[in-house]
C-alpha cells in the first residue's frame, strides 16, 4: 500500500481519474490527458487536503469548541497556527471499497465516536465517471444512538489550464460572501459581494482573478431551474474546468491556494461546495442534525470545459 492508500483507477471516454483510499481522495482527474485538478503522487502524504472528502464538518470549528444540544465539546486543534479544528475527521481515515467497476468505485468508512465528537457515522463516497465528467456523492448515516451535528464538502484544487490562478478567469454566481478576520479566518459577517466590506470578491461576471486573495465562503448562489449551481474557471488558451453541485450545498468555499513556497503557490483554485458554512457547529447555520439511523447526502461534478 502507498502512503495515500489503495489506488482505484477509473476511466470513461476521454476522462480518467485515480481515487486514493485515505480520505476517499480524488488524487488525479484528467481529460484528454489534461489535469483538471492539482494531482499528487500515490506514495506521498496528501498535501493541503488536496481532493479529500471532508466530514463530519467542512472548513473550521473555531477554537475547536462547540456546543450541541446542551453539551459542550472540545476537538483537537488540527490547524494549530490558527487554533482551529480543520476539515473534519474523515480526511485521514482509510476507506474500503464496497463496489468497483471500470468507471465507478464506492468507498466506505466509519467515523467512530471519540472525545470531542462522541457520535458514530458511516460515510460512503461514490465516484463515477461518464461523458459529463466525474460525479461524486457522499452519503452519511448516523449509526450511533445520539443525534449528531454534521456537514460535508470536497476539497479539490481545480486547474483551468496553463499558468496559475492569477492568469485564470473565474465565474462564480454568488451574491453574498462571509467576511473573515485576516489573521485566523474567523467568520465575521455575511455581506453583499458588491459591498465595500467584501472587497474585490464579486465574480458574478467572469473576470481574471489576478492577484486577488480569496479564502472565503460564498452563498446566495445562482442556480438552474433544476437547482444546480456552477463555478467556471478558464485559462487564456480557452481550456477550463467547471464544478457543479446540487441544492444540498448552499455554500461554496473558494481559495486561491496562497503558499509561501513558490513552487506550489497559487497552482490551483480550491472550490469546495459545502452543506454548511465555516464554524457551523457554533453558528448553527445550515448545520445538519443527523438523528440516529438518519441519512444525509450531497453531490457534485467536475467537468472539462
Amino acid at each position: 500500500m502507498t502512503l495515500s492508500g489503495t489506488q482505484f483507477d477509473l476511466a470513461f471516454g476521454d476522462y480518467t481519474a485515480t481515487i486514493a483510499s485515505v480520505g476517499a481522495t480524488l488524487r488525479t482527474l484528467r481529460h484528454h490527458g489534461r489535469d483538471l485538478v492539482v494531482p499528487f503522487a500515490a506514495d506521498e502524504v496528501r498535501p493541503a487536503y488536496r481532493g479529500a472528502t471532508l466530514a463530519p464538518w467542512p472548513n473550521r470549528v473555531v477554537d475547536g469548541r462547540y456546543s450541541f444540544r446542551g453539551s459542550e465539546y472540545e476537538l483537537p486543534l488540527t490547524e494549530p497556527k490558527r487554533g482551529h479544528a480543520l476539515h473534519g475527521l474523515a480526511a485521514w481515515l482509510d476507506f474500503v471499497d464496497l463496489e468497483q467497476t471500470a468507471d465507478r468505485v464506492l468507498l466506505a468508512t466509519t467515523i467512530e465516536a471519540q472525545e470531542g465528537y462522541p457520535f458514530q457515522l458511516q460515510v460512503r463516497v461514490e465516484f463515477r465517471l461518464d461523458g459529463d465528467g466525474l460525479h461524486t456523492t457522499v452519503t452519511t448515516r448516523n449509526t450511533g444512538r445520539d443525534a449528531a451535528p454534521y456537514g460535508t464538502a470536497p476539497h479539490p484544487y481545480l486547474v483551468a489550464g496553463d499558468g496559475r490562478v492569477d492568469d485564470w478567469t473565474l465565474e462564480l454566481g454568488a451574491s453574498q460572501v462571509l467576511t473573515v478576520t485576516p489573521d485566523r479566518l474567523i467568520p465575521v459577517d455575511l455581506v453583499d459581494v458588491s459591498s465595500a466590506e467584501a472587497g474585490a470578491l464579486d465574480f458574478r461576471q467572469p473576470r481574471r482573478i489576478g492577484d486577488t486573495f480569496i479564502d472565503h465562503a460564498f452563498t446566495g448562489l445562482s442556480r438552474t431551474p433544476a437547482g444546480v449551481a456552477e463555478v467556471r474557471v478558464t485559462a487564456p488558451s480557452g481550456t477550463g474546468v467547471a464544478m457543479r453541485w446540487d441544492a444540498s450545498c448552499p455554500w461554496v468555499q473558494v481559495h486561491t491556494a496562497d503558499q509561501p513556497v513558490a513552487a506550489v503557490n497559487r497552482i490551483g483554485l480550491a472550490v469546495e461546495p459545502m452543506t454548511c458554512p465555516p464554524d457551523a457547529f457554533n453558528s448553527g447555520t445550515d448545520l445538519i442534525t443527523l438523528e440516529p439511523g438518519a441519512y444525509a447526502s450531497a453531490a457534485w461534478t467536475i467537468a472539462a470545459l
